[in-house]
């Protein structure tokens, strides 16, 4: 099993879009969290999102490779966004499209998945 620092890695950097929240898309546990995914959602993103919630080290492991603290946290082919205010504000500037059709393709697949870190 990959470390749990590796792990979050990977997601990074192989996820087209990766929304690290509290919760998931089935059951959001945090209003920024919500905000953040609603945001991606009208941006037509493929969105991968991770639950922080199951053990504080993923946020602690997070927030260390980040430099970030707080939660949800966006990715777009591996660089940070930003959380929920930012995401909001570059879907409004419509920002948030232009980088997602310059990382992706404006035909890219609308997916939403779950990955869920294996925890040892």
């Amino acid at each position: 099993m990959k470390a749990l620092r590796e792990q979050i890695e990977s997601v990074i950097k192989e996820e087209p879009v990766a929304l690290f929240m509290k919760g998931t898309p089935q059951m959001v546990m945090c209003g920024n969290s919500s905000r953040a995914l609603n945001a991606l959602h009208a941006a037509e993103a493929p969105i991968t999102t991770v639950d922080i919630l199951p053990d504080p080290r993923i946020r602690q492991e997070l927030s260390a490779l980040s430099g970030w603290p707080t939660i949800p946290q966006v990715f777009v082919k591996g660089e940070l966004i930003g959380g929920a205010d930012i995401v909001e504000e570059l879907l409004d500037s419509g920002e948030l499209v232009q980088k997602l059709d310059g990382a992706l393709g404006s035909d890219r697949p609308r997916e939403v998945k779950v990955v869920a870190l294996e925890l040892g």
